[in-house]
C-alpha cells in the first residue's frame, strides 16, 4: 500500500471517528465542512485514498465509502496546523485561520490531535496551561465532566473544564481570579470544538 500524505491522514482519521462516534460514515459535504474545502478538492482525496487501498468506495452512494482495515501512515511524525484568531461563525480549521504548520510525534498525544491553538490569557494558568502555550486539540463535539475542552461561546474560542449539571453546563477557569461560565445549550450559541491532550511550549 502506498503511504498516505498529512492531509489524506486527517481525512482518513475523520472518516474513521465519525464511524466511531456517529455509527454512519460522513458524506462528501460533511468532510468539506470539517476541513473547509471544495467538494471537488475532498473528491480528490478520496480518489487518492482509494488508489492507496484506504477506503472503498460505493459510486452513487451518499455515504458509500467503506474503510480497509490496514493503513500506512507515512512517516513517524504528525504535521498540526497552529490555528490563530477564528472569525466569528467560521470551521475553525478554515485556510484563512491557519498561521503555519508544526511537526510533531506522531505518538506524543493520545487520542490523536488534529490541530494546535496558541492559549490567550491566565484562566488555566493552576494546571500548567499558560498564556502563549500551544495546546492539542482532538476534535471533538462531546465532552464528559472533567474533561479540558476548547468550547465556542457566541463565536468566541475558550478553553475550560467541563462539567454538565442537568441542563446546564459550567465551562470552569483553574485560576481563582477568574469566574465559572455558565452554559444553557438549549438557548445559548455553544458547541464543543475539541478535546485538550497535551500542551507544547515554545521557548
Amino acid at each position: 500500500m502506498d503511504l498516505l500524505t498529512n492531509r489524506q491522514q486527517a481525512i482518513l482519521d475523520f472518516i474513521s471517528e465519525s464511524a466511531r462516534m456517529n455509527g454512519l460514515l460522513p458524506s462528501q459535504a460533511e468532510i468539506a465542512r470539517a476541513f473547509d474545502i471544495q467538494l471537488s478538492a475532498v473528491q480528490d482525496h478520496l480518489h487518492a485514498l482509494e488508489r492507496k487501498g484506504a477506503i472503498e468506495r460505493h459510486a452513487g452512494k451518499a455515504r458509500g465509502i467503506r474503510l480497509v482495515d490496514a493503513v500506512v501512515t507515512n512517516t513517524s511524525t504528525l504535521e498540526l496546523p497552529l490555528v490563530g484568531r477564528v472569525a466569528a461563525g467560521q470551521p475553525i480549521l478554515s485556510e484563512a485561520h491557519i498561521e503555519r504548520q508544526f511537526t510533531v510525534d506522531r505518538y506524543m498525544f493520545r487520542p490523536r490531535p488534529h490541530y494546535l491553538l496558541r492559549v490567550e490569557g491566565e484562566s488555566m494558568r493552576d494546571i500548567g496551561i499558560l498564556h502563549g502555550d500551544l495546546i492539542a486539540v482532538h476534535r471533538s463535539p462531546d465532552a464528559t465532566n472533567g474533561q479540558i475542552v476548547v468550547a465556542r461561546i457566541d463565536g468566541e474560542i475558550t478553553v475550560k473544564r467541563f462539567r454538565r449539571i442537568r441542563q446546564r453546563i459550567l465551562l470552569l477557569p483553574e485560576n481563582p481570579a477568574f469566574a465559572p461560565i455558565e452554559v444553557d445549550p438549549r438557548t445559548d450559541d455553544f458547541a464543543i470544538e475539541g478535546l485538550y491532550v497535551g500542551s507544547i511550549r515554545i521557548p
